[in-house]
């Protein structure tokens, strides 16, 4: 199983991630956005941060999770590279991740300006959770 796709946009970008759990669809969602700004295989992992979104459903929830990243970026220049802890319950996300902020280091090929909820959608299907999300770039 792949863990996240890009699919064709005409303005934006498009992705869906995947996962057995939805724990791993989020892990793998915020993968695809980080890899849209940079590859996040190649950020060292010199800081670790701690992340709590609490929200009303598992879509608010995704958003949240996603915008927590673009503020890293903005507040404090984090870029990540791995989530080492991700669960989600009664719609609360608790995330441990690695990352470095120093993004000079690294080739960063656009800047996102927003996570949207314009065909955003979380499934489950045939044992698999799939979300697509669009980012405003």
């Amino acid at each position: 199983m792949k863990p996240y796709e890009f699919l064709p946009h005409t303005a934006d970008t498009k992705f869906r991630a995947y996962g057995k759990t939805l724990e791993e669809a989020f892990t793998n969602a915020a993968y695809a956005m980080t890899d849209v700004i940079t590859d996040h295989t190649k950020i060292k992992p010199t800081i670790e941060k701690n992340i709590t979104v609490t929200s009303e459903n598992e879509e608010s929830l995704l958003y949240d999770f996603l915008e927590q990243f673009l503020i890293l970026i903005d507040s404090e220049s984090f870029l990540l590279n791995q989530v080492k802890e991700l669960t989600i319950k009664n719609n609360k996300l608790t995330a441990k991740l690695t990352g470095d902020t120093h993004p000079e280091k690294y080739e960063i090929n656009i800047v996102i300006k927003a996570v949207t909820y314009q065909e955003m959608f979380i499934k489950k299907e045939k044992g698999q959770y799939a979300i697509q999300v669009i980012v405003d770039i």
